[in-house]
């Protein structure tokens, strides 16, 4: 691969060096009140260390993206899968460990006696379920409303020059069947997860076992140059020795920060919900992720605003991949590390409801992009579902709550069904693309 041209339009070394300066001034007072052992207020606790959460996401995210350059295909592949869900992992990781050491030490429920808060094993729940839905709610339909209204700018601009037709739908290259076909498997099965009590060692190894598979068939897609924005295209223009010093040092920091953090952001974040009488449930399920997710969405949020959708949509739907398998596929192999046992991790009633709007959230997903592009009007239905939900909780009576998680599931599920017949000559184009044809076809 070639190093991006030094002249490139893009680079602007000024800004993105104060990028990068904003950055590790995030990292910075969450890693050294860490290593302090400073303890405060636990609302300004959970901030301080979710900065540097999103700070060292953020410098994780640049360095994956350089890092490009210099390895091959299917190690870049593998390593950005990782690094994709590594800030989010880590705080869910926090909650599966200390819900196996609940497990091991009070039972299934993962609760001490007389303890009125959440579980740890539910908490897991909440971050990966909350990171899923808000990938999808808010990340996909905000690529398509970005780029819709890049477009209508960008004729504007042009006043009574050449203008381009009004964008009506995102679409994806073919290539991008591989990601959805996985992504397709990966939902079907997830929808079995809210039948069960526990998701067991069995899950994890189908769901592992499909995140293997997923990355072996995408190391064979050519080798391409990626499409650098922001400080990592500046880090990309260095030269070779520099450039590979840059990115080792980004990495080394961002996760020496993430590990440094991530227990006490956990910790932080409950402890605030407890004082100030907040659902520790919903701060885990929405803050954290927001903070692990901010990297993913600002990035495709640039390419969307450079009418580069291919690349922003495409980022989101492989991230989602990485989300349902090898996230989700982990968290009861750590739960059972730390419970010294083979017990899957617990789902009670709550987390039961939760895991099914997820499913049934991705399952729609997966039923719009069948004929691989999305509508404007599909992303208002992703954008307005989302939160739909939130809006029923506000106004059902609390003996109702969960009920408008079981109703929105159930509306995604009669969409993607509607879907999925008006467009069923795509499924088996899509799946056979996406598990079995050569990326040469796909490509050519």
């Amino acid at each position: 691969m070639t190093t991006p041209a030094h002249d490139a339009p893009d680079i602007r070394p000024g800004r993105q060096r104060v990028s990068l300066a904003v950055a590790v001034a995030l990292c910075l007072p969450g890693a050294v009140a860490r290593l302090a052992g400073v303890h405060g207020n636990p609302g300004v606790m959970a901030a301080i260390f979710g900065l540097a959460i999103v700070g060292a996401a953020f410098m994780l995210s640049w360095a994956a993206e350089v890092a490009q350059l210099d390895i091959s295909a299917g190690l870049a592949i593998a390593l950005l899968a990782f690094i994709a869900v590594l800030p989010e992992y880590a705080v869910d990781m926090v909650f599966a460990w200390k819900g196996g050491n609940a497990f091991q030490k009070f039972g299934p429920t993962c609760h001490a006696g007389g303890d009125t808060g959440e579980s740890p094993c539910s908490l897991a729940l909440a971050n990966m379920t909350g990171a899923n839905r808000l990938l999808i709610g808010i990340g996909w339909s905000l690529v398509v409303f970005l780029a819709w209204y890049a477009m209508r700018r960008k004729n504007r601009a042009a006043g009574g020059g050449t203008q381009q037709p009004a964008l009506k739908e995102v679409a994806l290259d073919r290539a991008h069947s591989v990601e959805l076909a996985f992504l397709t498997l990966a939902s079907a099965y997830s929808l079995t997860l809210p039948l069960k009590h526990s998701i067991t060692l069995w899950d994890a190894a189908v769901l592992v076992s499909l995140f293997v598979v997923y990355t072996v068939r995408i190391s064979r897609a050519p080798a391409e140059e990626p499409h650098l924005v922001g400080p990592a295209l500046y880090i990309g223009s260095f030269e070779q020795v520099r450039r590979r010093l840059t990115v080792l040092a980004l990495f080394l920091f961002a996760a020496m920060v993430i590990l440094l953090c991530a227990e006490r952001f956990a910790e932080s974040l409950v402890e605030t919900g407890a004082r100030f009488g907040v659902s520790e449930f919903l701060l885990v399920q929405w803050l954290a992720p927001l903070a692990s997710e901010a990297p993913e969405l600002l990035v495709a949020g640039l390419y969307a605003w450079r009418l580069n959708t291919n690349a922003g949509l495409g980022t989101l739907v492989s991230s989602k991949v990485n989300q349902w398998t090898l996230l989700v596929g982990t968290l009861p192999i750590v739960f059972a590390f730390a419970s010294g046992s083979l017990h899957g991790l617990p789902i009670v009633a709550q987390q039961r409801e939760e895991l099914f709007l997820t499913a049934a959230q991705s399952v729609f997903a997966v039923a719009i992009l069948t004929n691989l592009s999305i509508s404007t009007k599909e992303a208002g239905m992703l954008f307005g579902l989302f939160w739909a939900q939130f809006v029923l909780g506000a106004v059902v009576p609390e003996s109702w709550h969960g009920s408008e998680l079981i109703a929105v599931g159930v509306v995604y599920l009669l969409l993607a069904a509607t879907y999925f017949v008006r467009q069923r000559q795509d499924v088996p184009r899509l799946l056979r693309d996406g598990l079995r044809t050569n990326y040469a076809e796909m490509t050519g």
